[in-house]
């Protein structure tokens, strides 16, 4: 929460928990929910990314060596193992990360089977999770139990968008999946927002396509764009967020003002 002075911690309610959710592959998503972690941190909130993916890529972002990862969400998902017990510390003070597993592939085929199965993930956060101020989810590329798991535990959605030709379409379809989801299990669920992302300011197409979703979303769409940027797309391989990596670059500005908006819309919430 903001104050007049600033950014403090609220121990006056439970952890936000947003997740990072788009169903659509290659669009930022990961890149999108490393560095807001990373930037929420920066101002002085506690923040817990965690990495719901199979392919594992937030944890390779804030640097979790795979052999590091004997304890991960599967684990925790499926109630093997508490959420501190799979919490790993990053580089990046106020940042921790619940890291991903090769195990998590057919955790999926694990739940279906399961009584109540989506809301796994929202027990297990509300158990071990509480002392934090945010709790990001960084989704698999795909509507399927875990992405609905992330979504029943969240309060929020946060999805980025590529600027490209099919990204209504695509938005469509997980703005529908979200309106079930707040229908059938979690009434409170919300778009917190649409960041658009990989703008191309030579490419007349990113600026209609960002048109068009302001068109349709109004207020839902941040004003921070991300730009394509050489310094995000090197930052993963070095296993770091671009802020780290490169503080002064287009990439790592652009996702500082994001999480200045996040911030103002989570003040507006707890007003």
């Amino acid at each position: 929460m903001l104050t007049p002075n600033g950014p403090l911690k609220n121990h006056h309610r439970k952890a936000r928990t947003i997740a990072v959710a788009n169903q659509k592959g290659g669009v930022g998503k990961t890149t999108t929910a490393i560095n807001l972690a990373t930037a929420l941190a920066a101002i002085r909130q506690k923040v817990l990314l965690f990495d719901l993916d199979p392919q594992g890529n937030a944890s390779t972002g804030l640097g979790v060596p795979r052999e590091d990862r004997e304890c991960n969400s599967y684990h925790v998902l499926i109630g093997e193992a508490d959420v501190r017990d799979a919490v790993r510390k990053t580089e990046i003070p106020g940042l921790d990360i619940v890291p991903s597993g090769i195990d998590l592939s057919g955790a999926e085929i694990e739940l279906v089977g399961m009584e109540r199965r989506e809301f796994f993930l929202r027990q297990t956060l509300a158990e071990g999770a509480a002392d934090y101020d945010y709790i990001l989810i960084d989704c698999p590329p795909a509507l399927g139990l875990l992405t609905i798991n992330a979504m029943v535990a969240a309060q929020a959605v946060l999805v980025p968008l590529q600027c490209e030709f099919f990204a209504l379409e695509g938005i469509s379809q997980l703005a529908n999946t979200i309106e079930r989801i707040r229908a059938a299990f979690n009434p409170n669920l919300e778009i917190q927002g649409i960041v658009l992302t990989m703008h191309d300011q030579r490419n007349n197409l990113s600026d209609l396509v960002a048109d068009d979703v302001r068109e349709h979303f109004g207020d839902k769409v941040y004003k921070t764009v991300i730009p394509r940027n050489v310094k995000v797309s090197e930052a993963p391989s070095h296993g770091r967020p671009v802020i780290v990596y490169d503080l002064n670059c287009a990439g790592s500005k652009a996702y500082l003002t994001l999480a200045g908006e996040v911030i103002h819309r989570e003040r507006q919430i707890s007003v």
